[in-house]
């Protein structure tokens, strides 16, 4: 294929201003995807938006083509970084590791987890690119798609409008929403009676009452443009872990057990509660059992590709370590010095931070970052031959983590590791080789565009470095935020209703934090810093909450956890396993994203769906309409960069609003939320916008 841009042709290419809006979009993309992940459990890959913004960005200063791949390049790494670290960095939260999140401490092992997993992931690219680059087997379909938004760009045609103007929808609605002007969710229980097996010995109610938990989609547009990215096959999949989980599962163990923890006159408030309590207690660890069967399903299909992917890899090792490789411009990857010393400090790192930041013998450090070499080398290969097949938006990242979890966690028990530091060990290992995978994915993505286009590799490694160095320094800040501000709102209004109801003391009991045990005074949790507060008081904010539910967090440090420190809860475990092998053998087409709906909250699942099902109306009105090819491709491009505009308006507003709850800096309207009935018309609107507008700007038909 003859680049865009030929390679004896000269053009102003890695530039300043490339790179400092390449940075910039890096960062802001990043937290966007950050917000996104703890959420939902998934990121988008934030290619097109970083072309579409790096092309309006590059244009007003008058500059290249060449400058616009660069500045996409290094823009849309901070969501590959952002991936790595949402998925990975809060299962220290979530499993006791850190009990206090924002530390100085916790700050620079992050960073340094997240430099490390780049800088290693970066390395192994330059010795992948050529062969997974050059493969014409291997199609990069958002890479092509990326390629043809730049080459337009220069026709004068741009989804910059789109991009922004949903940006604005997606901000207004989230703004609203902060302010309580409207509610997002509802919950109602619905009751039902019937007899269980008619006890009535001992006074005994004779009749045992259960019933739903319903609850409405969530008004969201990130989570609706989510589900129109992705498409209504997988939504519907999403959606049926949900009605798995709580239209079965919860219902039935809630009937059996009520009798034994609830009064006989039990309020709906009660019953909600117990139902939450047996979602988070059995169903989640149920949901796990599935997501390990769904993720070794998913790479066992895969075998064949990873295999050959592997081969190819350790094949490019050996040219370019004997210097076999072409010089001209479009072929210019980083020095193999420079490679393996990459290589060795990202080694070195991960030894180090074992060793002297989680506590390890010098042994078990030794084996982790080997182990990070390793794992992260493959799982490159993996990933980045993923990529190239079904593009960055769907790589099973947390799939890979996952088996790359295990894999420490076992390796780590047979070197006799117990307690906190193992733990600690195999989440750092995961996070770094979960940083790698996604860096590798997302930049093998970048360097496929950029060959079509006529950029020069180094220097788009080069940049992504620059990225992955300001992603590692920053984003840190993002997590601190959105987990510590809405704990410290919930911990406020608690602490009022409280003062309300005058209650003078609380009383901690638990086992989690051993240091908080006892009695506190209300002004003595008011002192006490945002992870205290949310223990002592029960409350459920932060990472691991409903509405921050981080599930691949909270998944890896259930499993290291269990593995570990041998408290694994096997039985349900393996219940969970037994229904992912039946998934399989019903051949559902992703037993992974049954697993991973069934540990979301069903107002996140359920709103995905209804994003997945507007994308269905719009592909099935576009063959009603008669839509050419060239149609259909510029509806999908435009529905894919509003979706994308919706979900980064409502994150980068959310991370406003969560920066003035960390600062308590007060913002609502009302103290519950108000007018449901906006909610509706919200939901109505946004719905309007992902079909108009796709199919009013799909061309003519010789267009």
């Amino acid at each position: 294929m003859q680049p865009f841009v030929p390679s004896n042709q000269n053009m102003k290419e890695f530039t300043f201003k490339a790179v400092a809006f390449g940075l910039l979009m890096c960062v802001v993309l990043g937290a966007a995807n950050a917000y996104l992940g703890l959420k939902a459990g998934m990121t988008i890959a934030a290619t097109y938006p970083a072309a579409v913004i790096g092309m309006a960005l590059i244009k007003l200063f008058k500059g290249t083509i060449l400058e616009e791949n660069i500045a996409r390049t290094v823009g849309s790494i901070g969501e590959s970084v952002a991936a790595g670290a949402i998925f990975t960095i809060p299962a220290f939260v979530i499993g006791g590791i850190w009990p206090k999140f924002f530390t100085a401490g916790n700050y620079l092992t992050s960073a340094f987890i997240m430099f490390s997993g780049g800088l290693l992931g970066i390395m192994f690219v330059a010795l992948l690119r050529r062969v997974m680059v050059e493969d014409a087997e291997l199609p990069y379909p958002e890479s092509m798609a990326a390629a043809e938004i730049h080459k337009a760009g220069q026709g004068g045609a741009s989804g910059t409008k789109f991009l922004f103007g949903a940006m604005a929808v997606g901000g207004v609605v989230q703004a609203l929403s902060a302010m309580s002007l409207f509610a997002t969710t509802w919950t109602k229980w619905v009751p039902f009676k019937a007899t269980l097996f008619n006890l009535t010995a001992k006074g005994k109610a004779a009749a045992a009452q259960g019933g739903l938990v319903l609850t409405n989609p969530g008004i969201s547009p990130a989570f609706m443009g989510v589900g129109y990215i992705i498409g209504p096959k997988l939504g519907s999949l999403t959606f049926a872990g949900g009605m798995i989980a709580w239209g079965l599962l919860v219902p039935i163990i809630t009937y059996f057990v009520a009798p034994g923890v609830l009064p006989e006159q039990a309020g709906h408030e009660e019953w909600i509660a117990l139902s939450k309590a047996v979602f988070g207690g059995i169903v989640k660890p149920i949901a796990i059992g599935g997501m390990l069967v769904g993720a070794s399903f998913t790479l066992f299909k895969m075998r064949n590709s990873l295999i050959t992917g592997l081969k190819r890899s350790i094949g490019d090792v050996k040219k370019a370590a004997s210097g076999e490789h072409t010089v001209d411009r479009i072929n210019q990857d980083i020095a193999f010095t420079w490679i393996l010393a990459g290589v060795a400090f990202s080694a070195l790192c991960t030894l180090l931070i074992a060793k002297f930041i989680f506590g390890t013998s010098l042994i078990v450090a030794v084996v982790a970052g080997l182990l990070a070499v390793i794992l992260g080398f493959f799982f490159a290969a993996v990933s980045g031959y993923l990529v190239g097949i079904i593009g960055s938006s769907n790589n099973p990242m947390s799939g890979l983590t996952l088996t790359a979890l295990v894999v420490t966690a076992l390796v780590m028990v047979m070197l006799g590791v117990k307690g906190n530091p193992g733990i600690a060990a195999v989440l750092g290992v995961a996070a770094i080789v979960c940083v790698s995978s996604g860096v590798a994915g997302e930049m093998l993505q970048d360097l496929k565009a950029g060959h079509i286009l006529g950029g020069t590799p180094w220097r788009m490694q080069v940049g992504d470095i620059l990225g992955v160095i300001l992603s590692a320094a920053v984003l840190f800040l993002p997590l601190v935020v959105l987990h510590e501000g809405p704990i410290k709102e919930a911990a406020n209004r608690e602490l009022g209703n409280r003062a309300a109801n005058q209650v003078q003391v609380v009383t901690y009991s638990g086992d989690r934090r051993p240091d908080l045990k006892g009695d506190h005074t209300l002004d003595q949790i008011r002192a006490m810093d945002p992870d205290s507060q949310k223990e002592v008081l029960g409350l459920d904010a932060g990472f691991g909450s409903t509405q921050l539910p981080a599930p691949q967090a909270g998944l890896m440090a259930d499993l290291s956890r269990g593995i570990v420190g041998g408290n694994m809860q096997w039985a349900l475990i393996v219940v969970g396993m037994l229904m992912g092998l039946g998934l399989v053998l019903m051949q559902v087409k992703s037993p992974m994203i049954v697993s991973v709906g069934m540990y979301l909250p069903f107002s996140t699942t359920f709103a995905i769906c209804l994003g997945g099902l507007i994308k269905g109306v719009v592909e099935r009105l576009g063959e009603k309409k008669g839509f050419s090819e060239a149609q259909k491709t510029k509806v999908e491009n435009v529905g894919v960069l509003v979706a994308a505009g919706l979900i980064a308006g409502e994150a980068l507003v959310g991370l406003v609003f969560a920066t003035f709850a960390f600062f308590e800096v007060p913002y609502t309207v009302f103290k519950e939320p108000r007018f449901f009935v906006l909610s509706l018309i919200i939901l109505a609107v946004v719905a309007a916008i992902l079909i108009r507008v796709p199919l009013k700007n799909a061309g003519e038909k010789d267009a």
